[in-house]
């Protein structure tokens, strides 16, 4: 992707992201913020419903109040005359009243007059309460009623739920003994609602039943906020619920705010982001743009010769007048770089030559020393001094057949040791013939021909462990995988990967030397996988020695690099193995969990076609 693109995809997303903290912060901040006005506006509402209720409550009180301070209603208590009730308990008194029920009752709760009537069409009611004969013993006034004191509340009846009042029937001047108590009750109709509604300037409703909490309940739904308040009766059981709903204007204006604004702000960042966009691509993107086109065409091109010459002095013109001497010194570094490729390229291939060499004929000499030492304890001498000595003796004696038996014996030592030595030699002659053939194959690598073969990776391994040291053999178990054979035959450089392997398991015996362990494994393992559009083999060699530090992991293949003595080691061997594999267009790459816990080799080999008996690649 371009810088342009990145450039015009940054701003973009730094517009929605100011656009999505725009959202979060109505979202979060602003739209709740209306609602919680909505909310105390609601809780308000429901407040002065209360105040309503209360204000209703305590003007029925002051009524009843008034008639229980009448003298006529205290003489009734006492005579129970029927002139009482014809001349004052009529329709039209309860309608002026506005009230449903009356009851009056002696200090026994002995209901003497109760009266229940529609305040809308004066017809009689049968309200549960009113039809009573006495006060239930359970009813929680008459403890009021005992002491002459008043009381209000709610009560549930078969009419619905009704506001009562009660008042002591005293004298006619304030004093004096109560003698019973006036109940004066008025239903909760919807209309009563409404008005209650009216008065407290907001929408009412009335559910039925209520719940035992006394908390305000608020909901909320897209058109109106909700405020719900259960209400107890004289008994302290819930009796009902009143809901407050308050339209949400406020969020309504608030959203018709919120969004102008936010339409506001998305063309003005529109706006900015068209002017950035239009001054970076003027100012940055098009001189850049064209110092990219140059260094690419200075790559991929030979002419060393083009130069910008931006004009202008801020960060581009300097980077580009830069760029400019860079060239030219690059052209200049590039004759002398091509004069001394020749020089570093023999010294890279000596040293690897000398180092494969130096590890094919450890073995070798090896095998020299012990055939010297063999033929040096053979019995030559003694056997020629025996011969001599029998030709001397004519007759047969003791000391003939001594000497006969002496010779006897000592050709057959010397057989043993004939015999043993033909082994040696042919081991000579096989690491003569590997040392030949290796020097053969980096000739051939000289000349970046690489000769390939089919061959199988067990049988690969076996032939690297043959020109191993005998001594790094006794140090390391070699574990061959199970995968080594299910890859199969494949085909590959086999005497360049057979030195690989070698500078591999020499190195895992160093590591598990290093390691202070009298034994060690190297674990070997192969697949085939799909890179790049063609087969590759990926080997795995994991050992269990000393282990490499996370610091080193890229170094090991470094040439002159190693962790080991210089009096032993030169850091040629890894190097050339990354050298190696990499004329055969692989790679090679180390991995380990750090010091103590063994280190992994891993080598990516492109695999080259079946039937194709070779393949030249760049060295």
């Amino acid at each position: 992707m371009k810088i342009r693109s990145k450039m015009i995809l940054l701003l973009a997303l730094l517009f929605a992201l100011l656009s999505a903290l725009e959202i979060l912060i109505q979202e979060n901040v602003l739209m709740p913020s209306f609602a919680e006005l909505e909310r105390e506006d609601a809780e308000v509402s429901m407040k002065r419903i209360g105040y309503a209720l209360d204000m209703n409550l305590e003007a029925m009180a002051s009524t009843a109040a008034d008639w229980g301070n009448w003298a006529d209603a205290y003489r009734f208590v006492q005579d129970h005359n029927a002139a009482f009730v014809t001349a004052n308990i009529t329709p039209v008194a309860l309608k002026q009243l506005k009230v449903n029920a009356m009851l009056i009752a002696d200090m026994s709760g002995r209901i003497l007059l109760s009266s229940a009537r529609d305040l809308a069409s004066g017809a009689l009611l049968h309200i549960d309460l009113a039809d009573l004969k006495a006060l239930p013993d359970d009813f929680p006034w008459r403890k009021n009623l005992a002491e002459g004191k008043p009381a209000r509340g709610l009560i549930q009846t078969n009419q619905g739920v009704m506001m009562i009042v009660a008042s002591p029937v005293l004298n006619g001047s304030g004093g004096g003994r109560a003698m019973g108590t006036v109940i004066l009750g008025r239903l909760l109709t919807p209309a009563q609602v409404r008005s209650l509604g009216a008065q407290a300037q907001t929408s009412l409703s009335m559910l039925q039943g209520g719940e035992s909490d006394a908390v305000d309940r608020i909901a909320e739904t897209d058109e109106a906020t909700q405020v719900d308040r259960s209400f107890r009766d004289v008994y302290g059981r819930p009796v009902m619920t009143l809901r407050v709903e308050v339209a949400r204007k406020i969020t309504a204006r608030g959203l018709r705010a919120v969004t102008y604004a936010s339409a506001y702000v998305i063309v003005a960042a529109i706006a900015v982001l068209i002017l950035l966009v239009v001054g970076l691509n003027r100012v940055i993107l098009r001189p850049l743009s064209r110092v990219t086109r140059h260094a690419v065409a200075i790559g991929e091109g030979t002419d060393l010769t083009a130069r910008l010459n931006l004009p202008g002095h801020d960060e581009v013109a300097q980077l580009a007048r830069e760029f400019d001497r860079m060239v030219a010194r690059v052209a200049e570094s590039r004759q002398q770089l091509v004069d001394q490729s020749y020089q570093a390229g023999f010294a890279e291939l000596a040293k690897g030559v000398l180092h494969n060499l130096g590890n094919a004929m450890t073995p070798l000499g090896v095998r020299v020393s012990k055939l010297g030492e063999r033929l040096r304890a053979a019995p030559v001498k003694d056997i020629e001094l025996a011969c001599a000595e029998l030709a001397n003796e004519k007759h047969q004696s003791a000391r003939r057949a001594d000497l006969e038996e002496f010779l006897r014996l000592g050709c057959r030592e010397t057989a043993v040791a004939v015999r043993e030595s033909q082994a040696d030699i042919a081991v000579i002659q096989r690491q003569a013939t590997i040392v030949q053939t290796a020097l053969t194959e980096l000739m051939r690598s000289t000349r970046t021909e690489h000769f390939v073969e089919s061959i199988r990776l067990p049988d690969l391994v076996a032939q690297t462990l043959e020109i191993v040291p005998d001594a790094c053999r006794q140090r390391l178990v070699v574990d061959a995988d199970d995968s080594l054979r299910k890859v199969g035959a494949v085909h590959v450089a086999r005497t360049v990967l057979r030195l690989i392997l070698q500078n591999l398991i020499i190195n895992a015996a160093d590591a598990v030397r290093d390691a202070g362990r009298v034994k060690g494994v190297l674990h070997v393992a192969a697949e085939i996988v799909r890179e790049a559009d063609r087969d590759q083999l990926h080997l795995q060699c994991k050992d269990n020695g000393i282990g490499i530090s996370k610091d080193d992991l890229q170094r090991v293949f470094e040439q002159g690099f190693s962790t080991k003595s210089r009096e032993t080691n030169h850091g040629i061997g890894l190097h050339w193995c990354a050298n190696a594999i990499g004329a055969l267009g692989g790679r090679i790459w180390a991995a380990s969990d750090g010091p103590g816990l063994g280190a992994s080799m891993h080598l990516m080999l492109p695999l080259a076609a079946r039937g194709n008996p070779s393949i030249t690649s760049s060295a």
